[in-house]
């Protein structure tokens, strides 16, 4: 099950104007109307998805990833938007982010890579291009270009953005808006930014506090990547029975020497059923299998409780929006 920052529903809602009732937006997604605004609150991605599909049912929303983008304050995104404005160039600042992302989001990773002309900042999501996942790339790529230019001491401009799905009815307040060519149904969803651009210094880059508040972050990092122990045990056991198909929550367990009342009792605490675990687990493991080329791909179907290998192609592209064979095809390139 992914996560986002609630600030992102936040600033949507905020951004859909008086076209959406606020209070039921937020409390969709289990946010607090009338409470504080706080960037660790995180709801599932799921939900979020869902509020963008529901927004668009009550108002245009060609514009609103843009609006979205723009109205994102880098004093708003806590440790991780002060590191992001104290880092001594654009490059060092979107490092903070590829590096520190998983404080925001669950569900995305980013990556600076060289390419033909300057650097691609390049946004991960996998699952499947449903509206509210398009709404939110869109609106990610344009919160990434709101916060560089809150940095930069001079006018910033990409080279070119770059969207993997279809456009919608109009581009031309995407093009205003990053003051370059916006390309859908790309290879990917990235910003290219010219290495000029990248290397300048920032406004407020300071290595000293750039140095203190990354320490700070390795600490949070720390802390959230630490799943807790029945999580952890759980998925082991779980990846060790699934050779033999996907297994019964009595069996885990009884592994776990839990009864099936407390074992699903004990889930709920941490907000995941032993199917989203099993799921998840599956997953894990096939990705982790395709990055070693000497498992095949009926191999890798068989290890994580496939039948068939027809089978195992529908359930990953489902989970991560390609087949296993593009997905190794991929990761071989990076």
């Amino acid at each position: 099950m992914g996560y986002v920052t609630s600030l992102f529903a936040r600033k949507v809602v905020a951004a859909a104007g008086s076209g959406v009732d606020v209070a039921e937006a937020l409390s969709s997604v289990g946010i607090d109307p009338e409470g504080p605004w706080n960037p660790k609150h995180m709801i599932p991605a799921e939900r979020y998805y869902d509020m963008l599909e529901r927004i668009a049912d009550q108002i245009d929303v060609t514009d609103l990833p843009v609006r979205t983008g723009a109205s994102m304050q880098l004093d708003q995104y806590g440790a991780l938007g002060l590191a992001f404005k104290a880092a001594t160039t654009l490059r060092a600042s979107y490092a903070r982010v590829e590096r520190y992302a998983r404080l925001w989001t669950s569900v995305v990773e980013y990556e600076l890579r060289p390419a033909t002309g300057g650097t691609l900042f390049i946004l991960h999501r996998a699952g499947e291009r449903r509206l509210g996942m398009r709404l939110s790339n869109e609106a990610t790529l344009a919160s990434a270009v709101s916060i560089a230019r809150q940095v930069c001491p001079v006018p910033l401009a990409p080279m070119e953005v770059l969207v993997r799905h279809p456009a919608p009815r109009t581009i031309s307040a995407h093009e205003d808006w990053f003051g370059c060519p916006v390309h859908f149904e790309a290879e990917l969803d990235a910003i290219l930014y010219s290495d000029e651009t990248l290397a300048r210094s920032n406004i407020l880059g300071d290595n000293g506090i750039s140095h203190y508040l990354t320490t700070h972050l390795d600490a949070e990092m720390a802390e959230i990547t630490q799943e807790p122990a029945l999580i952890m045990q759980a998925k082991a056991a779980i990846a060790q029975a699934l050779s033999e198909g996907a297994p019964k929550m009595a069996k885990i367990a009884r592994i776990l020497g839990l009864s099936v009342r407390s074992f699903h009792r004990r889930l709920s605490e941490y907000g995941i059923n032993f199917q989203a675990l099993t799921e998840e687990t599956r997953r894990d493991l096939a990705e982790g299998l395709l990055r070693d080329e000497s498992h095949s791909l009926a191999e890798i179907a068989f290890l994580t409780g496939f039948s068939e290998q027809s089978a195992f192609t529908r359930a990953f592209k489902r989970w991560v929006g390609t087949t296993p064979a593009t997905y190794r095809k991929d990761i071989s390139h990076r």
